[in-house]
């Protein structure tokens, strides 16, 4: 069956850092644009940043561009997400994604909080 697993959201301090992971499992996530999607209260979910595993190509938001860094590893299929110099307004949902063609796939997302 497949499925996404995020983990490693938490609670953080403005300025500090954390690593989100998901982790695939019934597909392989070369074979896919995988991805980070967040969804902060009151606002609609938004596209944080995205990798095509088959050239590396990525993808940032204006607004984590130089803070955050997608990576993935094909050989443990997993997808990671590193946040750096983080911001109360990153607080947000964060959930991993992956699309093929017509196919679409979320994780159940891992909770960000940035404090002030």
């Amino acid at each position: 069956e497949v499925q996404l697993q995020a983990s490693g959201g938490g609670l953080v301090q403005a300025g500090g850092s954390l690593r989100v992971s998901c982790a695939a499992s019934g597909f392989t996530f070369e074979d896919y644009s995988i991805g980070w999607f967040r969804q902060a209260p009151g606002k609609e979910r938004e596209g944080v940043s995205c990798i095509s595993p088959s050239d590396g190509d990525t993808w940032y938001a204006n607004s984590v561009k130089g803070r955050f860094t997608i990576s993935s590893d094909d050989r443990k299929n997993t997808l990671e997400l590193q946040m750096n110099s983080l911001r109360p307004e990153d607080t947000a949902v964060y959930y991993c994604h992956a699309q093929r063609g017509r196919l679409s796939y979320w994780g159940q997302g891992t909770q960000v909080t940035v404090s002030s």
